[in-house]
């Protein structure tokens, strides 16, 4: 294994037309294998436009199985390009069981693991608790031919209990496929505020943890199929950090982007020898942590 790891990110903004919104999906893979990637790793539910801005049991007709058709597509593509490839579709499990999953696939177009979004979000334009279950599958990184990886999901990222057992169990990347962006009435500082502590947070993840964090998410104007609101501007800057959070690259706000980056595999052992977090970490005085309060 080679002393680096090329990563690109595919930062797409998505249309009501989901059958275009998978074939472009599949075109920027093609780009990124032509640049160099190693790994690529798309954005939270990249086949569609964001559809939790409303709840709509239509939506569910969306929902598909996995395997299934769009796996076996984004697999032959990994194949065909010889990349790792981190999707991110609608499952479903089965009548009424839904979930919001991750899907890896091998260079070889086989799919080696698979993540249920654990953390599901329930705030104004953001309604997932309609549609999706929350993830049964813990936090366990995926081997794969690049390494082993560390995937969660979007929300999971504001939750520093995910990173630390991804981490705990061996993961040598974090990896955030996200959708996150503003109401467009919020004032301009707010959206920077917001913006700037999601970018925070998971800098943070790599700090504690001592490893690369990759976050990917949509770019673009959605409108709110009800009318109800005002949309969602998802703000792209999807972004890679190093194992002391320093940002290694990072993508604009409003424009489609397929962004390649080499990591160094050998930083995290560099980092952790003097940040040595892990070692010096109480594990006998943590009692508590598994109970949401201490009254």
């Amino acid at each position: 294994m080679s002393d680096t790891l090329t990563i690109a990110m595919v930062q797409q903004a998505c249309s009501a037309d989901r059958e275009q919104n998978l074939e472009l999906s599949l075109r920027f893979i093609r780009d990124a294998a032509a640049k160099g990637a190693q790994l690529v790793v798309l954005q939270e539910l990249h086949c569609g436009p964001y559809f939790c801005q409303c709840e709509d049991t239509s939506y569910f007709d969306w929902a598909e199985s996995i395997p299934g058709p769009a796996t076996a597509r984004i697999g032959t593509q990994a194949h065909e390009s010889g990349v790792v490839v981190v999707s991110s579709l609608f499952e479903r499990r089965a009548a009424g069981v839904y979930h919001n999953t991750a899907v890896v696939f091998d260079s070889d177009g086989t799919i080696a693991g698979k993540y249920r979004k654990m953390h599901i979000p329930d705030d104004p334009g953001f309604y997932e608790k309609f549609y999706f279950t929350p993830g049964d599958l813990g936090f366990h990184p995926i081997q794969t031919s690049v390494g082993k990886l560390g995937v969660l999901v979007c929300w999971d990222q504001w939750f520093p209990e995910a990173a630390r057992l991804m981490a705990l169990r061996g993961a040598e990347v974090l990896i955030y496929p996200t959708a996150i962006g503003w109401t467009p009435s919020d004032a301009d500082d707010e959206k920077e505020r917001q913006r700037d502590a999601w970018t925070m947070v998971q800098r943070s993840h790599a700090v504690a943890n001592g490893l690369p964090v990759i976050v990917v998410n949509r770019t673009g104007f959605e409108p709110d199929p009800t009318g109800a609101s005002g949309g969602i501007h998802f703000w792209g800057s999807s972004f890679i950090a190093g194992p002391q959070g320093e940002i290694i690259t990072q993508g604009n706000i409003d424009a489609e982007q397929v962004i390649v980056a080499e990591i160094e595999r050998g930083r995290t052992e560099q980092v952790r020898r003097i940040w040595p977090f892990l070692r010096d970490r109480r594990v006998d005085a943590y009692t508590g942590l598994d109970q949401r309060l201490l009254d």
